[in-house]
């Protein structure tokens, strides 16, 4: 992941990169002290267990008496409970942390997401943002809720186990040691391409989500143009790459696997036979050589356990980096400390300047060798409505991204209200604007909810209102369940106009004192046009309106038009003064008045 205008500090590597883990788990403290009493309690409980079946031979079975049988199996029977009991608090204590700790992992990322400027989601595909906040943070409650239970589970019975072995038969334990450091190498040399490859595949999978997600996003697109075979054909290579790098990563894992099974079992085979020995002998009975081999078996299971936790920890190892990259990315925009009230613009006469852009220089991040802006300088004043033209790419709405602070520029500075916008806290700056993009932008949600982006707190009346002076009750209405009818992903509900005029109905609700309308009647009839129109006339009076005008009918009664060309100004004026002293202007309106009385004729 890449931070345009702000580089990422660099994730820590290896098993640190779980240390982001750390500060979550933090507030969960008394859950994890009685989870780990638990862990070490059913640890201990099942080493007595060997004890037990010492127990039940040599005082049960050997003994032959039915006293003594039935005392050592009402011991083994209380230990089995307790390990139990044991288990299901352990479980359910680990189990629930890692829930809880991935819920606010899920949280603290989209919140921080939310916090990053729009060049950042310029760089990083927001289909891999979500692979990232889904699947690998399932991975790491995978680990925390199992495998490091499991993994500090089997270190403790290790370690006990290999102590009980020392205590019960030192040479028969050194034999069993000797053979620990060929099952340790593997798990290191195998654990480290576990950990590359994790890291490979999670990349593929989330590629496979990122075409995924594209291909039904703009599915008309691809059956208008009968693309499906080939599109169906570029995903399954995207899976079979995917496929390919898991099976890597499955085949070094098998590999591991073998090796730990192969090299502990056959160091508990030698142990036996040695054992076997003794016990032809009669230095050791056969109960101490039956709970030998269930302390041998519990130490070569916890060390088969760990090293297939390894592989766990080391995919987890991989899905926590990714997540820290997403959580160390700093935003190109940096949220000012000052406040700022409405009534700083309210304190600034009619007439006088509000907005003022001095020798601004701007280039898209995405885009540094290209000037979107160059060495911009106007005003605006308060109570004024002055209309943006020009062709594509002119620099208009680049406008009103600096304006809203998506971007800062590169040189020059904006002022709002005699202060400059970089100072002010970032919502307190937003709240004055009221934006209708020429893309509208709608939610999965009813209507009401979307309409309620602008005022969260607007009674139901009042976003009807709304609607309604924006030309869009009548068909909300019309709706399956009305205002709490679900508009789908973009709104696919509605037709072009309707979303418009959805996004109008948005802007009046919101009720800011400078307006930004980028060209807000495009996608409407000219019926809808002329009673949107209507609409906006009263909203505007008394507000600062900036207007991108794509159809100069529209603004022709702007205070003052504002004409763009390749990111500079080149005229100022009314319409009838532009028809006379610009050219690239008159050019525009004889192209358009030309082409509409052609159309009504």
């Amino acid at each position: 992941m890449k931070q345009s205008s702000t580089p990422t500090d660099t994730p820590a590597s290896g098993g640190n990169s779980l240390n982001i883990l750390i500060p979550y788990l933090r507030p969960y403290r008394r859950q994890m002290v009685l989870a780990l009493l638990a862990l070490v309690i059913t640890a201990a409980t099942m080493l007595s267990l060997g004890k037990g079946v010492q127990l039940l031979i040599d005082d049960g079975l050997a003994s032959g008496s039915e006293t003594a049988l039935t005392y050592a199996l009402m011991v083994f029977l209380g230990l089995v409970l307790l390990l139990g009991v044991g288990s299901f608090c352990r479980f359910y204590l680990v189990s629930w942390i890692g829930e809880r700790v991935v819920a606010d992992l899920r949280q603290a990322v989209f919140a921080h997401l939310l916090s990053l400027s729009p060049s950042f989601f310029e760089d990083n595909s927001p289909s891999e943002i979500q692979s990232r906040i889904t699947a690998d943070t399932t991975l790491l409650q995978s680990v925390i809720g199992s495998s490091l239970s499991i993994a500090l589970r089997n270190s403790l019975m290790l370690f006990g186990g290999v102590l009980f072995l020392l205590i019960m038969h030192f040479k028969l334990t050194l034999i069993l040691l000797a053979c620990v450091p060929f099952v340790i190498v593997p798990v290191l040399f195998f654990g480290r391409r576990v950990r590359r490859l994790s890291r490979d595949s999670q990349d593929e999978v989330a590629n496979v989500g990122r075409y995924l997600s594209q291909a039904l996003r703009h599915i008309k697109v691809v059956q208008a143009f009968s693309h499906e075979q080939h599109d169906i054909q570029r995903f399954s290579d995207t899976v079979e790459r995917a496929f390919d790098v898991s099976v890597k990563r499955i085949q070094q894992r098998s590999w591991l696997t073998l090796m730990v099974i192969l090299l502990s079992m056959s160091g508990i085979g030698v142990m036996l036979w040695f054992g076997g020995k003794d016990v032809i002998s009669g230095a050791i009975s056969a109960g101490d050589l039956a709970s030998f081999l269930f302390y041998s078996v519990i130490v070569a299971g916890s060390l088969a356990a760990i090293s297939e936790v390894m592989g766990e920890l080391q995919r987890a190892a991989g899905a926590a980096e990714r997540i820290m990259e997403l959580l160390s990315a700093r935003s190109a925009v940096v949220n000012g400390s000052l406040p700022f009230s409405l009534k700083n613009i309210q304190a600034i006469p009619q007439g006088d300047a509000l907005i003022q852009f001095d020798h601004v220089e701007f280039r898209y991040p995405t885009r540094p060798d290209y000037a979107a802006l160059k060495n911009l300088t106007f005003s605006i004043k308060q109570g004024e409505m002055v209309a943006l033209v020009g062709p594509s790419g002119a620099g208009k709405s680049t406008l009103f991204e600096l304006l809203l602070r998506f971007y800062d520029p590169q040189q020059g500075q904006i002022t709002l209200a005699g202060t400059h916008i970089r100072e002010s806290s970032l919502t307190d700056l937003r709240s004055c604007f009221a934006l209708v993009p020429q893309e509208t932008v709608l939610f999965d949600q009813t209507v009401y909810d979307n309409l309620g982006y602008a005022n969260r707190l607007a009674p139901h009346h009042v976003v009807q209102q709304a609607a309604e002076q924006a030309n869009a009750h009548a068909f909300i209405t019309e709706l399956d369940q009305g205002y709490e009818t679900r508009l789908g992903e973009d709104g696919v509900r509605l037709s072009g106009g309707q979303r418009q005029r959805i996004a109008i109905a948005r802007a009046i609700l919101k009720n800011a004192p400078i307006l930004l309308l980028d060209e807000a009647t495009s996608a409407l009839d000219a019926q809808s046009e002329s009673k949107v129109q209507t609409a906006l006339e009263p909203l505007m009076k008394g507000k600062t309106t900036l207007v991108i005008a794509h159809r100069l009918a529209t603004v022709l009664n702007a205070d003052r038009i504002i004409v763009m060309d390749q990111g500079e100004i080149i005229a100022q004026g009314t319409h009838n003064e532009l028809l006379v002293s610009c050219t690239l202007y008159k050019r525009l309106a004889d192209l358009q008045f030309r082409y509409q009385e052609t159309v009504t004729s």
